[in-house]
């Protein structure tokens, strides 16, 4: 064999790799298939084989195995790549790409929308402050227009679909995760015990607004029941496998999808002895205080800091946004890296607007207070960048349905430090990824949760920071375990008005994808009129900054990785008040 190709194989993967000649001879075959170098096919199989779990991260040692997984992998990309740019049809003529933002604001009025650079990577680079690196969801025109469906076209189809998928898929996790040889059929009578999954509803005869545990049915998917909803009791001894240790009892609502141990006896309901939770969402590298091999190693190493701000911002008497007014000082001296704003900004639900007390459109309204006074801030702090997150009470926005696009790039100034980002929506700041969404999620589940007592088996230690027990984090955590910025279903009647929820796009207020977002976000932003908290959640901070209007807002300060070891010895977040 080459002596050249195995010396540059042992100083890429060292030498046990470059011994040992089945290895050896793959990894210089997948250099020469794919055109790569030994050090860049290094990178590549360090970053396939890194493991993020709940419990311990690491990379798995390369194998034969490995390789040809990784090898699969490579040509799956690269036939979607090729495929893709198969459907890409050409653009008539030879059209000029201008990027607005960079244009005056005066001339950029009658310009028609176009694409700019960083709306198709969706990764931004502060000018003069380089240590800064923003990544959020792609800006391609497929993604855009994904985004920014035609509600109200639902078919009772495909919301089946939808929600029977969302079975599917927890039952191949929990089937993995508890080694289930198969789930059976909660209709059908048994014997013995037997494992089924399927999502929790409440009896449709029930006069109840909340669930309790006489209403409680459940509903299997399509493949294994037909859809079938049957009554479900739990046993006085239920036992709760899996849980967070000291929780001390499970958390019950309409949507959840659980799995449970039990059986059918012959007398038309499903009687349930065990409880099965579902895992937790693996540990992100920052939290775990390794380092990404996937990310740059120099990203991360400075401090950074973020404000955050949720809407209203004004007060429910008046449009005067005196809140928003009396923060910008503040904004203006302390110049954070990063202001995140979350909406509502032009509330529809405001008094003043219902009883149409205002001489000015929703979108003059958001010109005078809110972009006039971005481009004000922006000015002053040459080195920050503004996340604007909507509401699906934004007067400004032209999509009422939850999930949310972005707003119109027509209501901001032009300034490629302004990102606008969908709701909800994951992004990420340098080595940290965060989890934002404007719908009041956990006063809905507040309203709607039933918890019943449980005997603990096989708990699972809690992390640093985390109280099980407690109920403001338990609620983050349904959230979190759910894998769904709201897990409920359907919306509580009460709450119908607040969310407008569309069932055939439940895929986009998922938590993660099949792609880099597989882990738990290392920081999760949900406003609410619940009291205001910051909690540890596994390894996850939960912050409710409560809203601008009650004169509450958040401070995130996130130390530099060389400082400090985890994510929670780097992290500070404080709930501040308005004075005045």
């Amino acid at each position: 064999m080459d002596k050249g190709w195995r010396d540059e194989i042992s100083k890429s993967f060292g030498h046990a790799v470059a011994s040992d000649d089945a290895l050896l001879a793959e990894c210089i075959s997948m250099c020469q298939l794919y055109n790569l170098n030994p050090e860049d096919l290094f990178y590549k199989v360090e970053a396939f084989n890194y493991r993020p779990s709940a419990t311990h991260s690491g990379i798995a040692p390369i194998t034969l195995e490995t390789l040809g997984a990784l090898k699969a992998q490579i040509q799956r990309d690269m036939t979607k790549d090729s495929t893709k740019r198969a459907q890409t049809k050409p653009k008539p003529g030879n059209t000029a790409q201008v990027d607005r933002r960079r244009i005056p604001q005066n001339m950029v009025r009658n310009l028609p929308p176009t694409s700019i650079k960083q709306e198709a990577t969706g990764e931004t680079g502060v000018p003069g402050l380089s240590h800064l690196v923003f990544r959020g969801p792609s800006y391609d025109a497929e993604k855009k227009k994904s985004r920014a469906y035609h509600y109200m076209y639902e078919k009772i189809l495909e919301r089946s679909e939808a929600l029977d998928q969302l079975i599917e898929d927890f039952a191949d996790l929990i089937q993995n995760h508890y080694s289930i040889p198969e789930f059976a059929d909660p209709s059908s009578a048994t014997v013995d015990e037997v494992t089924i999954i399927g999502r929790l509803t409440q009896d449709s005869e029930s006069t109840s607004a909340k669930l309790t545990e006489s209403t409680l049915t459940i509903e299997s998917s399509r493949a294994v029941s037909n859809g079938a909803r049957v009554p479900l009791r739990l046993d006085s001894a239920l036992r709760i496998r899996g849980s967070a240790h000291g929780a001390g009892g499970i958390g019950l609502f309409p949507g959840a999808i659980v799995a449970l141990k039990g059986k059918n006896g012959g007398g038309g309901y499903f009687l349930a002895t065990e409880v099965l939770s579902i895992p937790p969402l693996k540990a992100s590298p920052a939290s775990c205080g390794v380092l990404d091999p996937k990310q740059d190693p120099e990203m991360g190493n400075e401090p950074v800091s973020i404000c955050v701000v949720c809407g209203p911002y004004t007060s429910d008497t008046d449009l005067n946004f005196k809140p928003w007014r009396t923060l910008l000082p503040i904004l203006n001296a302390t110049k954070p890296n990063v202001l995140l704003l979350v909406g509502p900004f032009i509330d529809s639900s405001h008094a003043k607007i219902k009883a149409g007390d205002s001489d000015l459109s929703a979108a003059n309204i958001f010109k005078g207070r809110i972009a006039d006074s971005l481009r004000a801030f922006l000015a002053a702090s040459s080195e920050s960048i503004v996340l604007v997150v909507p509401s699906v009470r934004d007067l400004v926005s032209t999509h009422a349905v939850f999930p949310q696009p972005e707003l119109d790039w027509d209501l901001f100034p032009a300034d490629p430090r302004i990102n606008l980002l969908p709701n909800p929506t994951r992004f990420s700041i340098n080595d940290i990824s965060f989890a934002v969404s404007s719908v009041d999620a956990l006063f809905h589940l507040r309203t709607q949760e039933y918890t019943k007592r449980g005997v603990e088996v096989e708990a699972l230690p809690p992390s640093e920071g985390d109280v099980p027990s407690d109920a403001m984090a338990n609620l983050c955590r349904h959230l979190l375990q759910q894998r769904s910025f709201y897990p409920l279903f359907p919306v509580p009647a009460d709450s119908s008005h607040e969310v407008n929820l569309d069932v055939t796009h439940s895929d986009a207020i998922s938590m993660i994808d099949d792609g880099d977002l597989d882990y738990a976000p290392d920081i999760l932003i949900l406003p609410s009129r619940l009291k205001q908290f910051t909690k540890t959640v596994h390894t996850t901070a939960a912050i409710n900054p409560s809203f601008l209007s009650k004169g509450s807002y958040a401070t995130i300060d996130i130390a530099g990785r060389t400082s400090m070891g985890k994510l929670n010895e780097r992290l500070t977040v404080k709930i501040v008040k308005l004075e005045g």
